[in-house]
């Protein structure tokens, strides 16, 4: 019987390895690089969710909010607020390269004495007859008015322009001046009853402009005034920085049209429609550096209302001012029954 072959064991009966091939071991390196791949992108997909999670349960109690039409008025008034800072930094930066500071003496390179005032009396184009009767009474004319300008005090009748350049009325006013040497006349302004409260501003502005003064003077033509004592008092207050000599007044908003001093602009002043304490009355007087205050802000930030007989572009809010009683100007109003204490607002 024939029996199998059989092999023999070397090396104490174990059987000799079969090698691996080369591709076998190609496959093994690529599957641990991509097992050791995916590892590292669950790892990193599972720090991001526990990142994800905490922070949607630090917000679990935050509900979005959503935004209602006061929001958004609030967002568009800072943005305004914003501009007018930006506005307001850019006109200091004039005034300051313009020479502006408080309490400033005169004009660099003016070596002229400065006048105690400059007095501007409003009138209008129809309006004649009462500047006839001013230069007949407490307004000096001709050489009078020369004596008086060296003493210190210019007058001059104040007036702006028609609607119609070049008309009878400017060519009346024109011819008027040239006869009297009084008027001071604003280029800029248009005449015209609802542009009264820019008028204000334009004097002020224009009459800093062109003379050096301690006091600005505003007076209507419907009021006579005892003009020695005006500039007695002047006097006796010159030095003073942010003085104002004049009515203050507050009260009812007229929101009836027709009725005497109707507001068309009462809606400004909300619910309870009444005046915060204002300027007011047919005179005003006011220091340099206030007059040079309304010079360098008459475009923006001064307030000024249609209703002339009720406020005028400078107010508390507007300077550093305080109160102070003051009786010792005399003034006789002719044509404006006019109630109220007269009041000297001085600065801190």
């Amino acid at each position: 019987m024939d029996t199998l072959p059989t092999t023999k064991r070397g090396g104490g009966g174990r059987s000799k390895p079969v090698p691996a091939s080369k591709s076998s071991l190609v496959m093994a390196f690529f599957s641990c690089v991509a097992w050791l791949y995916v590892a590292g992108r669950l790892w990193q997909d599972a720090e991001n969710r526990n990142l994800l999670a905490s922070l949607l349960k630090k917000n679990s109690a935050q509900r979005p909010k959503v935004l209602t039409v006061e929001d958004k008025l609030m967002v568009l008034g800072c943005r305004d607020l914003e501009r007018r800072i930006v506005e307001a930094e850019m006109e200091l930066t004039l005034a300051k390269s313009q020479g502006y500071l408080k309490g400033q003496g005169q004009k660099s390179g003016s070596s002229d004495r400065r006048l105690l005032a400059v007095i501007g009396v409003y009138t209008g184009f129809g309006s004649r007859l009462k500047r006839n009767v001013f230069r007949g009474s407490w307004m000096p004319r001709g050489d009078a008015l020369k004596k008086l300008e060296e003493r210190g005090v210019v007058i001059r009748f104040v007036i702006g322009r028609s609607a119609n350049r070049g008309d009878s009325l400017d060519r009346n006013i024109d011819a008027e001046n040239s006869s009297t040497k009084d008027f001071l006349i604003l280029e800029g302004h248009e005449e015209a009853q609802e542009e009264l409260p820019k008028k204000v501003k334009t004097f002020f502005s224009t009459a800093v402009q062109n003379w050096d003064a301690d006091f600005y003077v505003k007076v209507d033509d419907s009021i006579d005034i005892d003009l020695e004592g005006l500039i007695e008092l002047l006097d006796h207050r010159r030095g003073q920085d942010g003085a104002y000599i004049g009515c203050m007044k507050s009260g009812d908003v007229i929101s009836e049209d027709g009725k005497p001093w109707y507001e068309p602009d009462w809606w400004k002043f909300g619910d309870e429609k009444s005046y915060f304490r204002h300027a007011a009355g047919s005179l005003v007087i006011i220091s340099k550096n206030l007059a040079q205050y309304i010079n360098i802000n008459r475009e923006g930030m001064l307030l000024g209302l249609i209703d002339q007989s009720q406020t005028h572009p400078l107010c508390g809010n507007s300077y550093n001012l305080s109160e102070e009683d003051q009786w010792q100007l005399k003034i006789m109003f002719i044509l404006l029954d006019v109630s109220g204490e007269l009041e000297r607002i001085t600065s801190n």
